[in-house]
């Protein structure tokens, strides 16, 4: 046979490379396209089964530590049979698919009667399920003390459903053939017998299946996960398929309590079936940290102390405790907010390009940064906890006015923090955190600001206040999700003058539909396995190494927050604290910011 020419080589990659760029047209939409996380599907041809992430079977049949597919399933290139599959996130994300037309999911919300529960774990199942991201063969299955029969926990579910979707096509009959899946089994949460009972529950659901897939969502206080976790583990662990755990925070009150805690729940779970979730991970604009950085080639090269000037990241509410301050004491703004959400931000933030998408991959690089950042001192650290005001029209209370709170209570409701990262690209750069309650505005954002340009030729056109003129990139978590880069651009004009414009990516004005709410994304990637969003063991070792001995000396110095007053900007000391760096708060300099 006769060697095919260079123009006939040319021609066949074209022909083999038409399907994918077919599909990555077909993908490209104008409004926002469904969510369903990293999606499974089928497997390329060129691509090698060693690029995926197997999942490992550990420990016995019975035991809830055996994490993956039986080894039909594993080596399976069945696709998963979900609607509008995408075929290219499993390798991308290096996850193993699952052929859920011979396997059933269970979901065992444990603590099924409690407010996170109602208000975001049934919410969000439903909508992944109207969108059709869920299996055929699931059902979803409440756990509590209290005694429930399976109509009253139906009725119970739906005054939480609502549908807010953007296709509301069908929404009530849809709402009632997820009620139908929605079952409840009361029990006692270190009951095995109970335990055992629910187990028998979901086999009779799962038994025209291959395989049981079980996941346990632990929306229970910590003092308990262990004793559930013994439970599952030995009496309501799938012996066909796979088991995982979602775990919600708080994990541990210090390094102490943590490691405690992971100690005794790693007798029942291994670490590949623990799901630890921060929900602030799966917001929209969390995850497209990675996507803004390393697939845009303008950002990288400015990503380093050479050209970032301080990194800012802020939370802050415009409530505060209003009555639920009992809980919240218990921990305070640092354990509350900083030492999980806003440190897992600046990991992401800060991380070096990973070797890949794998979840493993991505949390190695988070855990470096976390190792690298410089021991914190209280000269890093300002505190504060608001108190009450008048205005025209009404009595703002105090924190102390919160009757659930302890009337000489020093616990911090804000707090400021200035982080250094000690490596070749960020030494030196302040990374500046701030969250509080009570403050003058909701918000949730990353705020990069610029260095001032060198021998800048437009400094007389720019005034007096050039950190009003830096270059900032803003990336706004919530609320009104945006990406906005303001520069210094010429008004239109015969004269020279100069104003700051934003080069504005707003998600609302951009993209039509919905926005998947983090539960939703986070709840589908345990579905599938994926793990990128979830924190690891020794990622909660290295953010409590950190913050457990400033967190001690606060307590045992019993050192007094500064007060500041209800919907103000906070206590003057956090200015002082970013002034000492030669920062200002971006969020401050100016009302539309």
């Amino acid at each position: 046979m006769q060697a095919p020419t260079s123009s006939g080589l040319i021609r066949q990659q074209i022909q083999a490379l038409r399907p994918v760029q077919q599909a990555w047209l077909h993908g490209r939409h104008t409004s926002v396209p469904k969510h369903r996380g990293p999606r499974l599907g089928t497997r390329p041809p060129h691509t090698p089964l060693q690029a995926a992430a197997p999942t490992i079977q550990k420990g016995s049949e019975s035991s809830i530590s055996q994490d993956g597919a039986s080894s039909d399933a594993a080596s399976t290139s069945d696709p998963l049979m979900l609607d509008e599959m995408d075929t290219t996130a499993s390798t991308v994300y290096g996850i193993q698919p699952e052929d859920w037309s011979h396997a059933a999911l269970s979901v065992v919300v444990v603590g099924a009667s409690g407010d996170l529960a109602r208000k975001k774990i049934y919410p969000s199942l439903f909508a992944l399920y109207y969108e059709g991201h869920l299996p055929e063969h699931f059902h979803i299955y409440g756990y509590a003390r209290s005694k429930m029969s399976d109509t009253e926990f139906r009725e119970y579910i739906s005054g939480s459903l609502t549908c807010r979707l953007s296709e509301k096509d069908k929404c009530g009959d849809k709402m009632e053939m997820f009620l139908q899946r929605c079952l409840y089994h009361a029990g006692q949460y270190a009951n095995k017998s109970d335990f055992a009972t629910l187990s028998e529950r979901m086999a009779g659901t799962e038994q025209d299946r291959q395989r049981a897939n079980r996941i346990f969502y632990l929306s229970i206080p910590p003092s308990i996960f262990t004793d559930v976790a013994a439970c599952a583990s030995e009496a309501a662990s799938s012996v066909s398929g796979w088991n995982r755990v979602i775990v919600e925070k708080p994990f541990g009150r210090d390094l102490a309590s943590f490691q405690e805690l992971s100690s005794e729940l790693s007798k029942s779970l291994s670490e590949d079936q623990m799901y630890r979730i921060d929900h602030y991970l799966g917001k929209e604009l969390i995850e497209n940290l990675t996507v803004l950085r390393f697939a845009n080639l303008v950002f990288e090269p400015l990503w380093s102390r050479q050209y970032i000037r301080n990194v800012q990241v802020i939370f802050s509410e415009d409530f505060g405790t209003e009555g639920r301050g009992g809980y919240f004491d218990q921990y305070g703004i640092i354990r509350d907010v900083i030492q999980n959400h806003l440190l897992q931000i600046v990991s992401l933030f800060a991380m070096e390009a990973p070797v890949s998408l794998d979840a493993e991959d991505i949390r190695n690089e988070k855990v470096k940064v976390l190792r690298s950042m410089r021991a914190l001192s209280m000269d890093d650290v300002v505190i504060g906890q608001y108190r009450g005001r008048k205005t025209k029209s009404t009595k703002l209370p105090g924190y102390l006015d919160d009757k659930t709170v302890p009337p000489d209570s020093l616990c911090p409701t804000f707090a400021s923090v200035a982080l250094f990262i000690n490596n070749a690209r960020w030494d030196g750069v302040p990374f500046l955190l701030k969250a509080g309650k009570a403050l003058a505005s909701r918000r949730a954002e990353i705020r990069v600001q610029f260095r001032h340009v060198p021998g800048n030729l437009f400094r007389n056109r720019l005034g007096l206040d050039l950190d009003r003129a830096t270059n900032e990139l803003v990336i706004r978590i919530q609320p009104d999700e945006a990406i906005y880069l303001k520069i210094n651009n010429k008004i239109p004009g015969l004269g020279l003058n100069l104003d700051v414009t934003k080069l504005d990516l707003t998600y609302r004005d951009r993209f039509e539909g919905h926005l998947p709410d983090a539960y939703e994304r986070l709840i589908l990637d345990v579905v599938n396995g994926d793990k990128r969003l979830f924190i690891r063991n020794d990622e909660l070792d290295a953010a409590w190494r950190l913050f457990t001995p400033i967190l001690k000396e606060i307590e045992e110095k019993k050192v007094v927050p500064e007060l500041y007053p209800y919907g103000s900007r906070g206590p003057v000391g956090s200015h002082y604290l970013a002034a000492k760096h030669g920062v200002r708060w971006g969020d401050n300099l100016s009302e539309e910011s």
